[in-house]
């Protein structure tokens, strides 16, 4: 990467910037779920069309993968992955482009990742004088449903062979325009668990002919806070949280059954398997000393998200030379959010990164009254972002396919 080059977006995509506007709150005002995109799905062929980028349908369901290769031929291939989908929410925004299909909003910036990665789009295909292969990889279903891992399912790296792939994330806090990375574990696994306990009901005024299954679960939550910090090391960051508990229906009634429902983080699948493994003793066990039986489902839906070392570099290196160090935050610290391009990064090297979404001065008059941070019924992305975000793209894809540091 050659020293003194523009620590400035670049000026066509400035140019572009209230046209890409647009774009973004057009898609704010139509989230769809994950599955559903099928207008957002829609929008982006059509885009790519118009810029003559061919593209290809279907991975995922509603996913879209446009494929430019430069002018100098075939080479080395990137991919760049922006997700798509929307959240089952209401949103409290009141402006313009608030949503438009009650309890679904884009309180996630999916619909500025998307944006983003469609600006960059437009500015290859009109500067494509570059030998290799960029694929733009719009993935849906990433809130909880695993859109990445169907779209490898339906065979987006055989298809597509790619050298490399990356991700980013906008980050409510980071200030406006900042870029954080880390190699290694970035973002957290996600991982759900319910327990149902059995046991035997009675009338609440005759506790001795029951087996209390409200008693049981009441003990095996107390029992479930001690995995994290009586049997993993103090130095692997893990998160066990309760997150529902059920049972009952009558004030004078002993239930048969009580369900307890949880999530489970961490940073390593070694400290995931510990953690399933304690959480599975300690509810037998525990249900069993008081006659009754736990069953449990722990559920492993997404991987931690790990950064390998040589792409991750490269974009350090990449970011530092075109903001200056004091742009980048390098080592950010990781996040027990999770995210399923996790499920790319096992299959293939890359790097997945946070670019700064400010602290939500940028919102317009008529946003609600909570914080701008994600999931948040007040969010809104930074159109700000917008340029920003795709000149990285851009850098990005140019330098690796023209010094692809893995061969």
């Amino acid at each position: 990467i050659a020293k003194g080059e523009s620590m400035t977006t670049l000026p066509p995509l400035d140019l572009w910037h209230d046209e890409f506007i647009a774009i973004r709150r057009d898609l704010h005002q139509h989230p769809e779920l994950g599955y559903e995109e099928f207008r957002t799905a829609d929008k982006i062929a059509d885009y790519l069309q118009s810029w003559c980028i061919p593209f290809h349908r279907g991975l995922g369901g509603t996913g879209v993968v446009g494929i430019l290769t430069g002018t100098q031929g075939t080479g080395p291939t990137i991919g760049l992955r922006a997700d798509i989908d929307a959240l089952p929410m209401p949103e409290q925004n009141q402006f313009a482009h608030k949503s438009q299909h009650d309890g679904v909003m884009h309180a996630c910036g999916h619909d500025g990742h998307t944006t983003m990665l469609l600006a960059a789009a437009k500015y290859l295909a009109q500067h494509n004088h570059f030998k290799g292969t960029v694929y733009f990889i719009f993935q849906p279903a990433e809130e909880g449903l695993g859109g990445a891992k169907k779209m490898i399912e339906d065979g987006l790296f055989t298809q597509f062979p790619m050298d490399a792939v990356f991700g980013l994330h906008n980050w409510p806090t980071l200030p406006t325009g900042h870029f954080g990375l880390r190699t290694g574990a970035i973002m957290a696994s996600s991982n759900i668990f319910v327990i149902d306990i059995q046991g035997k009901g009675a009338h609440g005024a005759m506790p001795h002919l029951a087996a209390d299954p409200i008693m049981a679960a009441t003990s095996i939550v107390q029992g479930l806070q001690t995995i994290v910090s009586r049997y993993l090391d103090p130095q692997e960051p893990a998160v066990l949280s309760i997150t529902q508990l059920h049972a009952g229906s009558a004030d004078n009634v002993i239930p048969d059954t009580a369900q307890i429902r949880g999530t489970v983080r961490t940073f390593s699948s070694q400290a995931t398997d510990q953690i399933e493994e304690h959480l599975r003793r300690i509810s037998q066990q525990t249900a069993a000393a008081m006659s009754c039986q736990a069953y449990i489902d722990f559920d492993r839906r997404y991987p931690p998200t790990v950064n390998h070392a040589i792409p991750t570099q490269f974009c350090a290196d990449l970011l530092k030379n075109w903001l200056g160090e004091a742009s980048v935050i390098d080592p950010v610290a990781p996040s027990m959010a999770a995210e399923d391009f996790s499920f790319m990064l096992e299959n293939v090297p890359g790097c997945y990164l946070f670019l700064g979404n400010g602290d939500g001065d940028h919102r317009l008059a008529g946003h609600g009254l909570g914080p701008c941070t994600l999931h948040n019924g007040s969010y809104d992305f930074n159109d700000a972002l917008i340029p920003i975000g795709a000149t990285y793209w851009v850098k990005l894809a140019l330098a690796w396919l023209k010094h692809p540091p893995i061969p």
